[in-house]
């Protein structure tokens, strides 16, 4: 393949879910649908931790962070995609492809903090009950937010700027909806090993240290809730984790799959499809995981519907 420079490409072009035009409206219509439930759950979430003021505690305060970063998250990928199915035209530019790239990266890198910093506060909640509330203030809580926004911006950051070295061959198609980093960085015709390693470190750091964390915290809750001699308070401990650990398994299981399914699959629709796990589905599924298995959420949320419903 010839060559390319970086500063001469204009544009990628993204292949989609399918090339046949009478599945594409129907797509569209299921990636629409999709993005209003993601965005109109989340905003629920996120108005009703908000307006109660009972739900403004450390564990719903990770919550609504989770949804505004889900929404983000969403807004990144979906509405390009549903241009790009509507309007035929599957290119898009090398300043977009690299910002929504960038932004890819910052809200995915942010969602694994955010989940192994609400694991801590289960643990914290759980084994050390009567120190909650000075261990878990307000303070605490905007330091794990700030500190884990600051550590995916620079991840975001240097994975870009280490994108931005790259020449890139004739052949510019991403087999897929959005653009992303492993995918793109196969289009390139100059030496990728620094980025290789750079995005083995990024997966450590963002993959094995929270991964590490979450375990450790419920092994430790469930060494302390299994000290708990009642049935009723065992079952009242995990009742409390049992929503964050839904959504924990749904995006790291999620995430495994797109890793393991891009590795070993022939075709490149199939990695397509698996992205939809972990961009798509997750962010569409966890305010209905939040509000169905927890109850104080449930209850403040039909009250919320039928205080909106209502005006």
């Amino acid at each position: 393949m010839g060559g390319k420079n970086q500063t001469d490409v204009s544009h990628f072009f993204l292949l989609g879910l399918t090339d046949d035009p009478t599945v594409k409206p129907v797509i569209f219509c299921i990636f629409l649908l999709m993005y209003m439930v993601t965005i109109l759950g989340n905003l629920l979430i996120i108005l009703a931790v908000c307006s109660y003021s009972h739900l403004q505690t450390p564990m719903y305060f990770f919550i609504s962070n989770l949804s505004i970063n889900d929404i983000c998250l969403s807004t990144t990928v979906i509405p390009n995609m549903l241009r790009t199915t509507q309007t035929q035209d599957q290119s898009i530019s090398y300043a977009g492809c690299l910002t929504q790239l960038c932004f890819v990266l910052l809200f995915a890198g942010f969602e694994s903090c955010l989940l192994a910093a609400m694991a801590y506060d289960r643990y914290v909640a759980i084994c050390y009950p009567l120190s909650y509330t000075v261990m878990m203030n307000f303070h605490s809580c905007a330091l794990l937010i700030l500190f884990s926004v600051l550590i995916s911006v620079l991840n975001m950051g240097l994975l870009g700027l280490m994108v931005l070295r790259l020449s890139f061959c004739t052949n510019l198609e991403i087999p897929l909806f959005f653009c992303e980093l492993s995918q793109v960085m196969k289009l390139a015709c100059s030496d990728t090993l620094i980025n290789d390693i750079l995005i083995y470190l990024a997966t450590f750091i963002f993959g094995g240290i929270p991964i590490s964390g979450i375990i450790f915290s419920y092994v430790q809750i469930a060494s302390s809730v299994l000290r708990i001699s009642s049935v009723k308070g065992r079952c009242k401990a995990f009742s409390t984790c049992g929503s964050h650990l839904s959504v924990t398994s749904l995006s790291y299981g999620s995430g495994l799959w797109v890793y393991i399914t891009s590795s070993v699959a022939i075709l490149p629709k199939k990695t397509s499809v698996a992205c939809i796990m972990y961009t798509v589905v997750p962010q569409m599924l966890n305010p209905f995981i939040f509000s169905l298995r927890n109850k104080d959420m449930k209850g403040t949320m039909k009250k919320f519907i039928s205080k909106v419903a209502s005006l």
